[in-house]
């Protein structure tokens, strides 16, 4: 029973050492990520536009993207998505160029130009920023030792409680 212990406490070291840095690449973005929402710097907030019927065509949305420099929009192919709000009355378009547009989904109207720093954020978390091959052959490997990680640790918690208990259960018998 001894050699598990001192198996568990060296796995666990090594690991650690082995994920450090994606695992800490991981808890930062992920820490970015949670606050999207409500940090404007991350993720513009979405503003509110005239209507909760959308009217603006497909051709109206690309006019106005085009007349925003910051978008650097031509055509259709320099669109990422398109993010239709009804409840809200806005558009949000996702240019490839990382900068949101926000229209107002009746009369195409400039709501906000801003970048989105989420989208860079969210491929650093998964690693897929890296290289595509990164997120499986790194950070998926690296996040299965987190998990052994965790086991290791939750049982070297466990193990001195274990052993106090082992010790007075054979005191008093």
């Amino acid at each position: 029973m001894a050699v598990l212990p001192r198996l568990a406490r060296r796995w666990h070291r090594l690991g650690a050492i082995l994920v450090a840095i994606p695992f800490l690449v991981v808890i930062v973005s992920g820490l970015l990520l949670q606050m999207k929402k409500q940090w404007g710097w991350i993720q513009p907030p979405t503003l509110s536009g005239a209507s909760t019927t959308p009217a603006l065509s497909f051709e109206q949305m690309l006019i106005a993207v085009r007349a925003v420099p910051e978008a650097e929009v031509d055509g259709w192919e320099d669109v990422d998505r398109l993010d239709i709000r009804p409840d809200r009355g806005v558009i949000k378009v996702r240019c490839k160029s990382g900068v949101e547009v926000q229209l107002d989904s009746v009369s195409g109207a400039l709501l906000q130009v801003a970048p989105r720093r989420s989208d860079l954020i969210e491929s650093l978390h998964d690693g897929s920023w890296f290289h595509p091959q990164v997120k499986y052959l790194l950070f998926l490997p690296a996040g299965i030792v987190v998990f052994f990680l965790w086991l290791s640790g939750v049982y070297l918690w466990w193990l001195p409680g274990s052993m106090r208990r082992r010790k007075r259960k054979k005191k008093s018998s």
